[in-house]
């Protein structure tokens, strides 16, 4: 909880150095995500490329691999109906279309708000930044009630890059491989959902 904690304050203090920097940009903050999003993806596959037993294990698991993403779908849906019964705003193809962001933000909420106008993109960024800090806040409190599969359902398609160090962690090596499919599978869901949900 200590570390979540940490992630948490860190966060935080990005939030506030970002309002007292304001316009002035020292540094292209996106390319240098970026180049630490490339470094942690270096480290990770080098962990997994000198432990066998991870592979062992992906090779018992074939098909059911794909079973994370589908949950974590299911999960979505479920957490978006149990909304719509307590709440009335967003509704109908909004209220969907964010879900479907699966906590990739960059994306849905620029998507979202040339569809369906500025506002709900806000809520749709909004919406899955929050899904994103919880899953990094939450990640131990999820692998200790519901098992070392529940942060990467909650993570969604966040699970292949920002949130794949705390699945690292508490979930364990094992269950990187499985994380970074699902990350992959739910990021290039993305657009083909919010699409399809506006459609109808």
């Amino acid at each position: 909880m200590k570390s979540s904690l940490i992630i948490l304050s860190i966060f935080i203090v990005g939030i506030i150095v970002g309002k007292l920097v304001g316009g002035v940009t020292l540094i292209n903050l996106n390319d240098l995500s970026l180049y630490i999003l490339y470094g942690l993806m270096l480290l990770v596959g080098i962990s997994l490329g000198l432990d066998t037993h991870v592979w062992q294990q992906m090779k018992a698991l074939n098909f059911k691999i794909i079973l994370v993403p589908i949950a974590s779908i299911l999960g979505t849906g479920l957490g978006i109906l149990l909304y719509h019964l307590i709440f009335t705003f967003p509704t109908g193809n909004d209220l969907f279309a964010i879900g479907a962001g699966f906590g990739y933000y960059s994306f849905s909420s620029i998507y979202i708000s040339k569809i369906s106008g500025e506002s709900m993109g806000i809520i749709a960024l909004l919406a899955n930044i929050v899904r994103e800090v919880l899953t990094l806040v939450l990640a131990p409190v999820f692998v200790k009630y519901f098992g070392k599969i529940a942060p990467i359902a909650a993570g969604g398609a966040t699970t292949s890059d920002t949130t794949l160090p705390v699945i690292l962690k508490y979930s364990g090596k094992e269950y990187v491989l499985s994380s970074v499919v699902n990350g992959i599978i739910l990021t290039l869901l993305v657009p083909v959902a919010i699409a399809f949900i506006y459609e109808f």
